[in-house]
């Protein structure tokens, strides 16, 4: 049986076009692990995150190695990296000239046979494994709700222009941005800045709305 990627299953969730669409999106689970500052600083908290957070949902995939897959497992690919943002403050939106002053959560999203035994485990055996502090990540559900999203082709540093024609989507739909402390600006991570040139790179944005 072919591996289930999220990406093909869910091309709503993913894959959007070039142009702002609204949508309602599902509750989901997560891995999550919270921070702040600079994402381009190397070796920094961001970095760090990301490593932990492939490093256990690499570890809940491949816990059918050890003989002990957790109930209702089934084979899929590990889901892309996604991250929400604010600036220090609880201020509403980013501003990318002050990515010092970033605030963020970096996420994965988990199969629904991922419970917190699950994850428990998979902490266990990361910490006992690769000698990693578990303690940052939780797994936890996230209830979106209604959002308008874009697909925008470039660099990280060009999304404002994206930002904007999003905005202009909400206003000319009657729609309000609804970016708070507890709704943010979005972000899902399609191609990996390691291999893939700047002007090619892929990122979901999605940002929360109301009517």
């Amino acid at each position: 049986m072919a591996a289930v990627d999220f990406k093909k299953e869910f091309p709503d969730l993913y894959l959007p076009k070039a142009a702002p669409s609204l949508i309602d999106v599902p509750p989901m689970t997560f891995i999550m692990i919270d921070g702040q500052g600079d994402p381009n600083e190397e070796e920094g908290a961001y970095a760090a995150a990301v490593g932990l957070l492939y490093a256990l949902s690499y570890t809940i995939k491949m816990s059918k190695m050890g003989g002990a897959a957790p109930a209702g497992y089934f084979e899929y690919v590990v889901p892309p990296l996604e991250g929400l943002w604010w600036m220090a403050g609880d201020v509403p939106g980013v501003d990318f000239h002050r990515k010092d002053q970033f605030c963020w959560t970096g996420m994965i999203r988990q199969p629904e046979f991922v419970t917190e035994d699950v994850f428990r485990a998979a902490c266990e055996a990361a910490a006992r494994k690769k000698k990693l502090d578990t303690a940052p990540a939780r797994l936890a559900r996230f209830e979106e709700g209604l959002c308008v999203q874009c697909m925008h082709v470039g660099p990280y540093d060009a999304e404002p222009a994206t930002v904007e024609k999003m905005e202009r989507f909400i206003k000319d739909n009657g729609l309000v941005l609804d970016l708070s402390p507890a709704r943010k600006h979005h972000e899902i991570y399609l191609g990996d800045p390691r291999k893939t040139a700047p002007d090619k790179l892929k990122t979901v944005i999605r940002h929360p709305v109301k009517r």
